[in-house]
């Protein structure tokens, strides 16, 4: 019996608009609601951004975001994990130095934190991910802890970059979702650590969990749930390791599945 249904939001639920089915959300959340399955949203993107995605459809969906580092339900936090600051600040500091040409998005509980002078681009990439943000002359200026460290390349050099800053690995959780972003959390924190969290509040097993991904930073959502899907667009290794395949994020992949599996298993 499924009890949780949850999905990565770019490139799985999202279409490539960055947006979603509003309609077809409805019926199939009440179809969700009728059997007492929850709906989560697990994402790199900013808590406070899948709010404003969902509008008015917000209410008691479950957020685990911030590149899963956090759990938000109903307008409060329920779970975070912070990497301290001095180790955010070396992450930091190396990144800088491998490469000038990309964009380090430092996150704290207040907002998402970049340099100035980034190009209008970037800063939109940004804006679509974050609905808090600050720029700063200096991101050593930082006093807080992190809630995770993102890097937007637009060169696409990220599977390379993330190579290079091996040695912080056992401080803080760092993979490249893609090649144009690596995100970094605090140590072990990552989308499994925290739906393991999350299935722990709401008392859901993994056998109990549909799953559904694109990239690479849902290799351990996977690993949570035993009906784990990948959609059309995911990279062919991350279809592998998916228990199941699901039409495209173009095709409401995540909607059409759920609606039928919650059906099948009422027929």
């Amino acid at each position: 019996m499924i009890k949780l249904v949850i999905t990565d939001m770019d490139g799985t639920f999202l279409n490539s608009k960055g947006e979603f089915d509003r309609e077809y959300f409805h019926k199939v959340r009440s179809l969700m609601e009728s059997k007492g399955v929850h709906f989560a949203a697990c994402t790199g993107k900013q808590c406070e951004r899948v709010e404003e995605i969902f509008g008015d459809d917000k209410q008691g969906i479950w957020i685990l975001g911030d590149s899963a580092t956090r759990i938000k339900h109903n307008g409060e936090f329920i779970y975070q994990s912070l990497i301290p600051n001095q180790i955010g600040l070396e992450v930091i500091e190396e990144l800088e130095a491998i490469k000038e040409n990309q964009t380090i998005i430092a996150c704290t509980e207040q907002c998402a934190i970049i340099k100035k002078g980034r190009g209008d681009s970037e800063r939109n990439i940004v804006r679509c991910s974050y609905a808090k943000m600050l720029e700063v002359d200096d991101l050593s200026e930082i006093t807080d802890d992190f809630v995770k460290i993102t890097v937007l390349d637009v060169e696409k050099e990220c599977f390379e970059t993330v190579k290079k800053i091996r040695q912080f690995e056992d401080r803080v959780y760092m993979v490249a979702s893609e090649a144009a972003w690596i995100d970094i959390t605090n140590h072990s924190v990552h989308k499994g650590t925290t739906v393991k969290k999350l299935q722990s509040i709401l008392d859901v097993t993994a056998d109990e969990t549909m799953a559904f991904g694109d990239g690479y930073n849902d290799l351990e959502l996977f690993e949570q749930a035993t009906y784990s899907f990948a959609v059309r667009n995911a990279f062919d290794e991350v279809k592998l390791k998916a228990s199941f395949g699901a039409p495209s994020n173009d095709e409401n992949g995540v909607l059409f599945t759920v609606e039928k599996i919650l059906t099948l298993k009422e027929a």
